[in-house]
């Protein structure tokens, strides 16, 4: 029932189990105390985080009480309560619960017992959703020595180890490093494992995602392609794990700008969901909600906002209404409304969601942090740029103190302050930062990264708006020739960028560069989109 997203109907055989073997075996048996910890992975997994938490300190007590603080049994109950705490966000709470289980796992199975280093990974993993990259690295490369020294560079172990700090170092930006030790996990993975092994096929993915995190988006494709052939031929094409290698595929598609091949590929997925896993099974949903994205991207906004419509609707029934999952589509479905100018039902449906994960996850989450974001720009959609700015102001200092200065979240809240201090007026408040966000993304991503050259637009036009066209001209020129270098001359940042370039040639005066450019536009979007595209009628205008 659970594999297939019957929660509901897994949860009440829960109960009934868990019923019985408090009658059969008694309330202290250890497969009672498994059939409740059963049960509080349910509860957590349809996000009812109290009754999960509530029935996992019960298991604990027990333990404690029966085995003692110490047995190994008692300690995987605190791992299970930790993890608890971290999908609810109380990382304090889970930190604090992680080093005693630390403490305990050094003592008494020793300092580099295989549940000690899963215990110091879990920690990790928690400064990681912290935003304390450098923390969680520290302990990551420990963990790594520990598996070299006692398995060799080529265990299982060593690899998985190796796999975790990439993706650590991918959090941090640091691409290059993240690529040349995923580089080194495949070598490794094809060597001892084989070719087509599952791991050597993992590998491949993560390894495509920071190609693609890079703006190396042929790198990425032609490894996609490779581990969906290989997972068609190993698992079958209707494996979940070929249906996750065909959606990534979509995803890369679509930041190119290829959007009718993302289209093709996510149908195809979501049909196989539905056929293989039921039309109410999570993947299914996540399915829809990926198509949804790429009919976004398209600016097909009727269509997106009926299928997020659905998707919302199914998440309230199969994960219930708090459910982080449901709470996300309803974030999605307010950003179409925004792009369709609905910014009453936007407001309304942003201020709920920030409600419920202020009270859920707290007011530092960095969902909670994301909702503020989304309810700040939808203020300045509004023409409400006080609300806005003041929101933005407290987003920003919540996100320096919780994920850091040069987090990337904290980026972006920096550059949406900008943009509202630019449509005030503040046109020397929105340079300063802007300046800022375009330091940090030379110095971490490198100067060719898509988000670099993003801000490079933005200062672009930061610039502009001061009236220092020639700076503005000579910046955005160099944004376009990097756009048309790094993703291709069709693509959608380069195609904004050429708008861009020309709204600037216009202040200049310059009328006929203006309008070569616009036309360029115009051309390329009725091709790739289609005349009846928002962004084609635009163009028109």
């Amino acid at each position: 029932y659970l594999q297939q997203g019957k929660y509901k109907e897994g949860r009440e055989l829960q109960l009934k189990v868990l019923d019985l073997c408090k009658k059969v075996l008694g309330t202290e048996h250890p497969d009672t105390l498994t059939s409740m910890n059963n049960l509080a992975v349910t509860y957590s997994t349809q996000g009812k985080y109290e009754e999960a938490e509530e029935l996992q300190l019960k298991v604990l007590n027990v333990c404690k009480q029966v085995l003692g603080p110490e047995h190994p049994d008692t300690l995987t109950s605190m791992v299970h309560l930790e993890g608890m705490y971290s999908c609810q966000g109380k990382y304090e709470e889970a930190g604090q619960l992680q080093l005693k289980v630390m403490d305990l796992c050094k003592k008494v199975l020793g300092p580099e017992h295989p549940d000690t280093l899963t215990n110091i990974y879990n920690i990790s993993v928690t400064y990681s959703m912290q935003g304390k990259y450098e923390e969680a690295e520290e302990l990551q490369l420990k963990i790594l020595d520990a598996h070299k020294r006692q398995g060799g560079a080529e265990h299982p172990n060593t690899l998985t180890s190796m796999t975790h700090l990439a993706l650590t170092y991918s959090k941090q930006r640091k691409y290059e490093e993240a690529e040349q030790l995923q580089l080194k996990v495949l070598d490794l993975c094809k060597n001892v494992l084989g070719p087509e092994h599952p791991s050597t096929l993992t590998s491949m993915a993560f390894l495509a995602v920071t190609y693609s995190k890079q703006g190396k988006f042929k790198e990425a494709v032609e490894l996609q392609l490779e581990v969906l052939e290989l997972s068609k031929r190993v698992v079958g094409p209707e494996h979940p794990d070929t249906l996750t290698s065909m959606a990534n595929l979509a995803v890369t598609y679509s930041k190119q700008g290829k959007y009718d091949g993302a289209v093709e590929l996510q149908l195809k997925v979501l049909d196989l969901s539905k056929m293989v896993m039921g039309p109410e099974h999570p993947h299914t949903l996540t399915s829809m909600a990926n198509l949804a994205m790429t009919y976004s991207d398209q600016g097909k906004y009727d269509e997106v906002e009926g299928l997020r419509l659905k998707v919302l609707d199914l998440c309230k029934k199969v994960l219930q209404p708090e459910h982080p999952n449901t709470l996300f589509n309803m974030n999605n479905l307010s950003l179409t409304y925004s792009k369709q100018g609905k910014y009453e039902e936007a407001e309304e449906l942003q201020l709920k969601v920030m409600d419920v994960r202020e009270r859920v996850l707290g007011p530092e989450h960095p969902d909670t942090l994301t909702s503020m974001a989304n309810l700040a720009r939808t203020y300045s959609d509004q023409g409400k740029y006080d609300e806005a700015r003041q929101l933005q102001l407290k987003v920003l200092d919540l996100c320096k103190k919780v994920l850091q200065p040069e987090h990337p979240n904290t980026l972006t809240n920096m550059n949406n302050l900008a943009l509202t201090y630019s449509k005030q007026g503040k046109y020397e408040e929105a340079q300063d930062l802007q300046l800022k966000v375009l330091d940090v993304h030379k110095r971490v991503l490198g100067p060719e990264h898509p988000d670099t050259l993003t801000s490079m637009a933005d200062l672009a036009r930061a610039y502009s708006d001061l009236g220092k066209y020639d700076e503005a001209a000579q910046l955005q020129l160099k944004v376009l020739d990097l756009c048309k270098k790094v993703l291709g001359p069709e693509h959608p940042i380069t195609l904004t960028s050429m708008n861009s370039l020309a709204f600037i040639f216009s202040k200049q005066q310059k009328y006929e560069e203006a309008e070569a450019l616009k036309l360029k536009v115009l051309d390329v979007d009725k091709k790739v989109v289609g005349p009846e595209n928002p962004h084609v009628l635009t163009s028109n205008q």
